[in-house]
């Protein structure tokens, strides 16, 4: 198993942060890693994700949402060809802090195929939900 995690603190409350979260549809004008989404934020419900990380070629997978809880949470487990050869299961926590809001983001990857992949995917990534983060904060904030 690796996880990679991020935070970032948000003048802005959770509910505002949960609304541009899955506005999936604005995603192409402001998020420099999730390029594009399309679905339904529905548990069950199957989405079409494109990420872009930094420096690396864009991928395209197709994850089942676990858990959309307005305001709170969303994650969506995803894997690549078959069960347990690379697995990731992506979540958004939103915890209100103050007037704000203090955004998780991480991924907890497993399966068999985590420790023969370089540690460059694996940095790329944490470059992605950081240049995420710091573009969902300047959104909710102006």
């Amino acid at each position: 198993m690796r996880e990679i995690a991020t935070e970032i603190e948000i003048a802005a409350t959770p509910t505002h942060v949960w609304d541009l979260l899955v506005d999936f549809p604005s995603y192409p004008t402001w998020n420099p890693f999730m390029t594009k989404i399309a679905g339904d934020v529905i548990p069950g419900a199957r989405l079409h994700v494109h990420i872009r990380p930094p420096g690396r070629a864009g991928m395209t997978f197709r994850p089942i949402v676990r858990v959309a809880d307005r305001g709170r949470a969303l994650s969506w487990r995803g894997r690549v060809l078959v069960p347990e050869l690379f697995d990731g299961e992506h979540t958004f926590e939103l915890v209100p802090i103050g007037a704000g809001t203090l955004l998780r983001q991480s991924e907890r990857f497993t399966g068999l195929l985590v420790s023969v992949l370089g540690s460059g995917l694996y940095d790329a990534t944490r470059r992605g939900f950081e240049a995420m983060n710091v573009a969902l904060k300047v959104r909710a904030e102006t």
